[in-house]
């Protein structure tokens, strides 16, 4: 792999005042990608349809001492995906309708699919196997299927019971769209769909952990998309396998043997791919700096963070389940909601990883993103720029490499595991409109946020640490995401930014930190044309009974 190529790319992919990413500067709406797949001639399993609230709070989506375990059945499993990857709701205006889901993305396009490896299931007929979760039917979609015997030697080698979910993407949904930066994007919401499942998981007294030392095309062999046809530029890219087990056990291994992997040859799959889009455009850069970022087999590590205490000491009674089934992207701000100081910490806080808490609880590596932040509109907290460092073994690497004019204050009242710092008082409301691509919302939330990653270092060390710095900022935008809803605001992802103009304004002057995702919160505006229906409406009538 060549670390060379892969800052090429990011430097070819940057959006510029004066120049933004090569794209095809328009949505030819004839080849809209189709935002469901699904695997045609494959009998379908129907997962159990239920909205009904298991009446935790919020605080345990990230905490587990209160989430009992449940077994893993079918209907527990569906619960899993619901929460996760399924639909939460369909928009209509004017004739046109749209569905949204709980795991955000990029332009609503949702290039992340998500297959499982279960153990025999009765109704599969006592089968195991390899399934796609079909989101738009709530189904799964079995293409393979095997015995208890070949199951046993995975529940052997991890001694304990569990699931294996895989994800992948499918790049022409978002390149049909954002041109040759879709790369970034798709890595995006593989964060955002590492924090749903972990998020989720934790509610069912279940914990995932990511397997890291599995090599991309390890995933690929035991999801079976290498013996996929496949539609050409349609192609699911292996991402990651994650373990799913019991929350109190920690497993033994980070991989799966090679001589289990090899055994998934054997296997037959079936379906075929649904097509798409009846035409495309081919965006060889994206095919290039993914084959340069496959990750090899690794050494499997452990990763264990800090244990601090949370910040926020009274919990109000909110529904967790009820927060992630609110959660939307706000299209505008009204450009006055505050937020209070208290409440400013507390959001912060939680992107914090903990040991033993979700989501970084899954070990998805070391952290390397940190948050320059645009503060606006926080009562008792001064307009200006902040920057908060969630590893602290960095601070003096990033006050180096930033403006030597920078205050670099404590702020008071934070929270000691907050290391925040104040940068420079004053309105930064322009700076952050510009920045982001000259978009209002930046400037009219009561603050935005930009992440900055060590860049230079990753990349160099293993190219394939690029797409788990996206995996990181994702992560944090999901977090960001249900902190707004649980405070009364609401939260936005914003991937179109003026990457040098960010850096610049830091006084970063090469590829040592890079901005990698944008995101802002404040007080949204509705608009009301907009109609809203529930998630699985369109489906038959027995199923709108349990919505």
């Amino acid at each position: 792999m060549n670390d060379m190529k892969v800052i090429e790319y990011h430097e070819r992919t940057k959006h510029l005042p004066n120049r933004p990413a090569n794209s095809a500067g328009y949505l030819d709406w004839a080849t809209e990608p189709n935002p469901f797949r699904n695997y045609e001639g494959t009998i379908p399993i129907q997962l159990p349809f239920s909205n009904t609230d298991s009446g935790a709070n919020y605080f345990d989506l990230f905490v587990r001492k209160n989430n009992k375990f449940q077994p893993f059945s079918l209907a527990n499993i569906a619960r899993l995906l619901g929460l996760s990857m399924g639909l939460s709701a369909w928009k209509s205006y004017s004739g046109t309708s749209w569905a949204l889901r709980m795991n955000p993305s990029s332009g609503n396009l949702h290039p992340t699919e998500a297959h499982l490896v279960l153990p025999p299931i009765h109704e599969n007929n006592n089968l195991g196997g390899v399934f796609h979760y079909n989101p738009l039917s709530h189904i799964l979609e079995p293409r393979a299927e095997f015995n208890e015997q070949f199951w046993s030697g995975l529940e052997k080698h991890f001694d304990q019971k569990g699931f294996l979910v895989g994800l992948t993407s499918i790049y022409w949904r978002e390149s049909w769209k954002y041109g040759e930066r879709a790369f970034r994007y798709c890595n995006h919401d593989i964060g955002h769909a590492m924090a749903c499942l972990s998020f989720s998981a934790n509610l069912l007294g279940w914990k995932i952990t990511y397997l890291n030392s599995l090599s991309t095309e390890d995933i690929g062999i035991i999801l079976g998309l290498q013996k996929t046809t496949w539609k050409e530029f349609e192609k699911e890219e292996p991402e990651l396998l994650l373990f799913v087990h019991k929350s109190t056990e920690n497993i033994n291994s980070g991989d799966i043997p090679p001589d289990i992997i090899k055994s998934f040859e054997s296997l037959h799959f079936k379906g075929e791919p649904n097509q798409l889009s009846k035409d495309h455009d081919d965006w060889y850069v994206i095919d290039e700096v993914s084959s340069e970022t496959i990750k090899p087999v690794t050494e499997e590590k452990i990763y264990r963070y800090k244990e601090y205490e949370y910040f926020e000491k009274e919990i109000p009674a909110i529904s967790g389940e009820g927060i992630i089934r609110q959660r939307r992207s706000a299209q505008s701000y009204d450009g006055k909601t505050t937020i209070t100081k208290n409440d400013f910490f507390t959001i912060l806080d939680k992107t914090i990883p903990r040991s033993h808490c979700a989501p970084f609880d899954l070990e998805p590596g070391d952290i390397s993103v940190h948050l320059l932040i645009y503060v606006h509109r926080v009562v008792g907290l001064d307009s200006g720029l902040y920057f908060l460092i969630r590893n602290e073994e960095d601070l003096a690497d990033v006050k180096q490499n930033c403006h030597p004019y920078f205050f670099w204050e404590n702020v008071d009242d934070a929270p000691n595991m907050l290391n925040l710092y104040l940068l420079q008082k004053g309105d930064v409301r322009q700076e952050a409109t510009f920045a982001s691509c000259q978009q209002d919302i930046a400037g009219d939330g009561a603050f935005s946020v930009g992440m900055i990653a060590k860049f230079k270092e990753n990349v160099e060390t293993n190219p394939f640490l690029y797409r788990r710095l996206f995996w990181e900022t994702g992560m944090i935008g999901q977090i960001l995401y249900l902190e707004a809803e649980a405070h009364s605001v609401r939260g936005t992802g914003i991937g179109c930014f003026f990457d040098d103009a960010v850096h610049k304004h830091l006084g970063l002057n090469d590829n040592t930190y890079q901005s990698l995702y944008h995101f802002t919160i404040g007080g949204a505006l509705e608009d009301t044309r907009i109609t809203t229906l529930p998630s699985y409406h369109h489906l038959k009538k027995e199923n709108q009974d349990h919505e």
